[in-house]
C-alpha cells in the first residue's frame, strides 16, 4: 500500500479532528503511535534517541513517514519530572519548552506528562490478558494502586482513589536511598559508594544498576570483571545459564522485591502492585520463580500484610500509550475534538486588516499568553495598537478583548468537567439538580470516548439484515427494550420485547437462523436470562448484548456492546446505566438507518402519497 492510501487511511478516524499523536519517550528508546480510535493505535514505531540531537528532530523524523496525516493534538510521556512549560531531561540533555514544540510542530494542543504518570493512568484499564501475576494476594475495590519500572532509570508512581475518580501521583520515587537487605546487597552498595556518595534506588535497580551489580559481584566473588550490558546479563542467565549472570539477576529480582514492598507499605496498595519498565518483561515466566516475592513478603512483622497485596507484571505492549491517551482525551473533552475558536480565528485571518492579523497570529501561536496577559502586553507582543486588539475580538464578532477570553478559555479547557459529583445532604435542589446532570454528562462523554466501534459496525449488520428482533431484559433494563422495540418496530421491523422470566426460554426457542436478540442487563449475570441466551444461540439466531464487558451474557453473546459504568445495580435504582443503554440503542437505529437498503425503513408516510407527506422517523438524520 502507498505511502498516501496509508496517511488517508489513518485520517479516518472516530475522533472529529483526525488522529492523535501519542510519545512514550524514555531515555534510550522513543515509542510513538497515532490513535485513531479510543484503543487503537496505528503506525506504532521505536526511534532511538541516540540518533537524534533533541526532541524536535526525532518527533519531525517519525512524522516524516505522515505527511499527509491531518494531526490537531498529541500527548508526550517523558521519562522526566514535569514542571511547568520548561523540561530538562535528567537521563539525556535534552531540554525544551512544551509550548515551542508545539509551535515548531504546528499543532493546536501538545501535552507533556511524566512517564509514570501515563503508566499509572492506564493502571485501572488494564486486563486481565495485560498483566501476569507474581504469588498471591487478590486486589481490594476502590484501593491505591502502585506502580513501578526498572529501565534506564526507575519510575514510580501510584493510582489513588477519590470521589470523583482517581489522581494519579507525580512521584520521583526512584531517587529514595538504596537500603541493602543482606551482606550481599551491603557489598554491592560499598562498591557503589565507591563511585557515587549518594547511591540511589535508581543506581542500581536499572538496566545500567543491573550492569553496576554484575561487576560488585563479580569482584565480591573474586572473578574476571566483564563489561556486559544488561541485555548480556539477562541473555547469559536465561539462555547460557551462567552462574555469574543468574546470581546477579536473582540478586537483582530480590531487591526490586524489597523496593516494590516499601512502596506498597508506604502507598497501602491493597489495590495490588505493578511492575513496568523495559527490564522485568523480558524476563518472561523466570520471574515468577525469582526471589522477587519472596523478598516483596519479607517484612517480619508486616509479612501478613504484604501477602495479601497482589503484585503484577505488566505485559501488554506500550501500556504508556493508553494512559497517555486518556489524560490527552480527558484535556480535550468538552470541546467535540476541536477547538472551534482557534479554528473560527484560522479561517477568518485573511479576511482582517494587516494589523489585526498579527492579533490572530498571536492568538493562534501562544494562546494562553493571550488568555492571561493584559490588553498591552498583548498589543506589546503583537506590535500592534491597542485599539487594534479591540477591532480584532469585534471582528471575531465579540464585544471586546473580555468577551472574546470568555470565550476563548471555555474553548481551550473545555467547557464540560469530567467528574463525579456526590449528592450531599446537605444539598440545595439547585445543587443536586446540577450534580446529576453533570455526572450524567460526565458519563456519556467517557462512554463515547470508550465506544468500540467495531463491535458497533457488526451488531448493526447483525440488526440491518435480520428477520426478526427480540428484546429480553428484566428489571430496570426493561424500559430500554421497550424504547428499543417501539424504534425498531416503527422501522417495519418485526420486533418483540419480553421481560417475563418464564417466557424468555420459551421465545427464545422459537427463535429461527437469521433472527437477532438484544439482550439488556447491568450485571450479566441474571439465570433465566442467560439460559434464554443459550437457547437462542442454540436455534441459530445471534445475540447482541448490551451489558459490561466482563460479565457472563458478554461471553455468551456474538457481539457484545459494553457499558462499564460503576453503577451497582444490585444495591441502586440503575440512573446513568439506563442512559448509556438508551444511547447504544438510538445508535443502533441510526446506524441501520444509514443503511441504503434500509433507508425507506425510517421514512414514515402519513395520509396521501404526496411526497411533503412524508416525513424521517429519525432526529438525526439530515432530511
Amino acid at each position: 500500500m502507498k505511502q498516501a492510501e496509508v496517511d488517508q487511511k489513518l485520517n479516518r478516524t472516530a475522533f472529529a479532528d483526525g488522529p492523535r499523536l501519542l510519545a512514550d519517550i524514555g531515555a534510550t528508546h522513543a515509542r510513538f503511535a497515532l490513535q485513531t480510535a479510543p484503543g487503537e493505535f496505528r503506525a506504532v514505531r521505536v526511534l532511538k534517541c541516540d540518533d537524534y540531537p533533541d526532541i524536535v528532530a526525532m518527533l519531525r523524523s517519525y512524522l516524516s513517514d505522515h505527511s499527509g496525516v491531518n494531526l490537531n493534538h498529541a500527548a508526550l510521556a517523558v521519562a522526566n519530572p514535569v514542571s511547568g512549560d520548561y523540561i530538562r531531561m535528567t537521563n539525556r540533555d535534552w531540554e525544551f519548552s512544551t509550548d515551542e514544540v508545539r509551535r515548531a510542530l504546528g499543532l493546536h494542543t501538545l501535552l507533556v506528562v511524566n512517564d509514570f504518570t501515563a503508566l499509572a493512568m492506564s493502571l485501572p484499564g488494564l486486563k486481565p490478558a495485560d498483566l501476569m501475576q507474581v504469588g498471591g494476594g487478590k486486589p481490594a475495590s476502590n484501593s491505591v494502586i502502585g506502580v513501578l519500572g526498572p529501565g534506564t532509570g526507575l519510575g514510580v508512581s501510584g493510582v489513588i482513589p477519590t470521589v470523583d475518580g482517581f489522581v494519579t501521583l507525580g512521584s520521583e520515587g526512584g531517587h529514595t536511598n538504596f537500603a541493602p537487605a543482606d551482606e550481599r546487597e551491603y557489598a554491592i552498595l560499598q562498591y557503589a559508594w565507591q563511585t557515587w556518595s549518594h547511591v540511589s534506588t535508581e543506581r542500581l535497580i536499572s538496566g545500567p544498576g543491573m550492569e553496576i551489580i554484575y561487576r560488585a559481584i563479580a569482584k565480591r566473588n573474586g572473578r574476571q570483571v566483564r563489561d556486559l550490558t544488561s541485555q548480556e546479563i539477562i541473555a547469559g542467565a536465561l539462555t547460557d545459564k551462567d552462574p555469574l549472570c543468574l546470581e546477579v539477576l536473582e540478586c537483582f529480582c530480590a531487591m526490586l522485591g524489597g523496593a516494590t514492598a516499601n512502596l506498597a507499605v508506604t502507598l497501602g496498595a491493597f489495590g495490588g502492585m505493578f511492575i513496568g519498565g523495559g527490564i522485568v518483561p523480558r524476563l518472561g515466566d523466570w520471574f515468577t520463580t525469582s526471589p522477587f516475592r519472596a523478598r516483596f513478603e519479607a517484612k517480619g512483622r508486616f509479612t501478613s500484610y504484604l501477602a495479601e497485596i497482589p503484585t503484577y507484571v505488566i505485559t501488554t505492549p506500550n501500556p504508556a500509550f493508553y494512559g497517555v491517551a486518556t489524560i490527552l482525551s480527558e484535556h480535550l473533552r468538552g470541546r467535540s475534538g476541536a477547538n472551534t475558536l482557534m479554528e473560527r480565528v484560522q479561517h477568518l485571518q485573511h479576511e482582517l486588516t494587516p494589523a489585526e492579523q498579527r492579533v490572530a497570529q498571536l492568538v493562534l501561536e501562544q494562546p494562553r499568553l493571550v488568555l492571561n496577559e493584559p490588553i498591552a502586553d498583548i498589543a506589546r507582543l503583537a506590535e500592534v495598537s491597542q485599539p487594534t486588539v479591540i477591532r480584532f475580538c469585534r471582528s471575531l464578532g465579540f464585544l471586546g478583548l473580555a468577551d472574546f477570553k470568555l470565550k476563548f478559555a471555555s474553548s481551550l479547557t473545555g467547557a464540560i468537567p469530567v467528574r463525579h459529583s456526590q449528592v450531599r445532604v446537605s444539598d440545595s435542589t439547585h445543587d443536586l439538580s446540577a450534580k446529576v446532570i453533570d455526572n450524567t454528562v460526565s458519563a456519556i462523554l467517557k462512554f463515547r470516548d470508550q465506544l468500540d466501534v467495531r463491535s458497533l459496525d457488526k451488531a448493526i449488520a447483525l440488526v440491518a439484515k435480520a428477520k426478526r428482533v427480540e428484546f429480553y431484559a428484566m428489571g430496570n433494563s426493561r424500559v430500554v427494550a421497550l424504547d428499543g422495540q417501539h424504534k425498531f418496530f416503527r422501522f417495519r421491523i418485526p420486533t418483540s420485547a419480553y421481560g417475563d422470566s418464564h417466557l424468555l426460554t420459551l421465545a427464545a426457542e422459537l427463535l429461527k437462523p437469521g433472527d437477532v436478540v438484544i439482550a439488556i442487563s447491568n450485571s450479566g449475570k441474571l439465570p433465566d436470562l442467560l439460559s434464554a441466551v443459550d437457547a437462542a444461540r442454540a436455534a441459530g439466531a445471534d445475540v447482541i448484548a448490551i451489558t459490561s464487558s466482563n460479565s457472563p451474557l458478554a461471553k455468551k453473546a456474538s457481539v457484545c456492546l459494553t457499558v462499564d459504568h460503576t453503577e451497582d445495580s444490585t444495591t441502586f435504582l440503575s440512573m446513568i446505566s439506563r442512559i448509556l443503554q438508551l444511547l447504544l440503542i438510538d445508535i443502533l437505529s441510526v446506524g441501520i438507518s444509514l443503511d441504503a437498503q434500509n433507508s425507506r425503513l425510517v421514512v414514515e408516510h402519513k395520509t396521501g402519497d404526496a411526497a411533503d407527506n412524508r416525513r424521517l422517523l429519525i432526529s438525526h438524520l439530515d432530511g
